[in-house]
């Protein structure tokens, strides 16, 4: 291939040969090493034609220093079921600022929350909060399991924590609730309030302060939940985080499944995405898109959790382990219904970008 440049609309053509040349080299280069790159770490970790199967240690023994972050999501159910937006919500008892009803996830959790805050003397676990809010939804007829999912293997039997003590510099959030307001029959009714209550439950318990929480609302009084400010909303918290700090992410409204258009990390040929304000219009914002705008940019030392009241959200920021408060299991494990191979696929992409600016120095 040949580039041809024009400096001006009316200047000869320039003929970029040495920089053609350039190019293919690097390409070909990239290219080369990914390849190299890929295949060793699927050897190590027993994939690709070894026998033996994938465990945890060897996972973690491959796995680049890089993605060793600590980010976790709490998902209101697993990638094929749907949650459940919940008419009213005063049998939570909820210091509810916001009106009488929410999303069954962020009532339920913040049930279990504020009521584990008043006994002073004991500290719920993992396992028990989630299993807390499981039993709740139960007793009204949810069917919906929540789920937690990380990068690193968490012991879900120790102290649940919404932020570590060592998350000592600044604490920022973004929370998004979307009610389609006008979009019959799609429309929502608890999505803002989920919003300004676990809003309340950060400044309140957990000192976040107002200055460093951005809201997006489709009520007309805060900024429009559109495709592109939610993208640049988590960009921004990204961009503005540093080692030492927290941020915390709340989405409530829909979520869905799309087919999965490019990487084939999903077991089950989906992608799991939100639905923005404009979503007709803009499109979908998929599990990818929140990959790597939070998961593969997430600066080291931040401590990110991020809250999905939402249908089809299991697996929607594509974290390797995962804890489903079903009854049945009682640790965290490798997801099984992760495509590790694309997972790596994924690690190798990240490891492409970081060789890519070297060589362009």
């Amino acid at each position: 291939m040949v580039l041809i440049a024009s400096a001006r609309s009316n200047s000869p053509p320039i003929v970029l040969r040495h920089q053609t040349s350039t190019m293919g080299f690097f390409n070909n280069l990239k290219n080369k090493v990914a390849n190299e790159i890929k295949g060793s770490l699927l050897k190590e970790l027993g994939l690709g034609g070894d026998p033996e199967p994938l465990t945890q240690e060897k996972f973690e023994e491959t796995k680049p220093d890089e993605l060793r972050k600590d980010i976790r999501m709490i998902s209101g159910c697993a990638d094929h079921q749907t949650s459940a937006d919940v008419s009213n919500v005063s049998s939570f008892q909820l210091p509810d600022p916001a009106g009488m009803a929410g999303g069954a996830l962020t009532s339920t959790l913040l049930k279990v929350l504020y009521a584990d805050e008043r006994k002073l003397e004991e500290d719920l676990s993992f396992t028990e909060v989630l299993m807390q809010v499981r039993n709740h939804l139960k007793k009204g007829r949810y069917s919906q399991i929540p789920q937690l999912s990380s990068m690193n293997p968490i012991d879900v039997g120790t102290k649940f924590d919404l932020v570590p003590d060592t998350a000592t510099g600044t604490r920022r959030a973004v929370m998004i609730g979307i009610n389609y307001v006008g979009d019959s029959p799609g429309e929502l009714k608890g999505c803002w309030n989920d919003v300004l209550n676990m809003k309340k439950y950060i400044m309140d318990v957990h000192g976040f302060d107002e200055e460093n929480i951005t809201v997006l609302l489709d009520d007309g009084d805060h900024i429009e939940p559109t495709y592109a400010n939610i993208i640049n909303a988590y960009k921004k918290i990204i961009e503005e985080s540093s080692d030492g700090d927290a941020i915390f992410l709340h989405y409530s409204g829909h979520g869905t499944k799309l087919r999965d258009d490019d990487r084939g990390e999903e077991a089950d040929g989906y992608d799991e995405a939100l639905c923005p304000r404009d979503f007709a219009t803009a499109g979908m914002i998929r599990d990818d898109d929140l990959y790597d705008i939070l998961v593969k940019g997430c600066p080291d030392g931040v401590h990110m959790v991020s809250l999905m009241d939402c249908c089809h959200s299991g697996t929607i920021m594509d974290l390797p382990y995962i804890f489903r408060a079903d009854g049945e299991q009682t640790e965290m494990i490798l997801d099984p219904d992760m495509n590790i191979e694309a997972f790596i696929q994924q690690i190798t992409g990240k490891l492409m970008d970081f060789l890519e600016k070297v060589l362009k120095q």
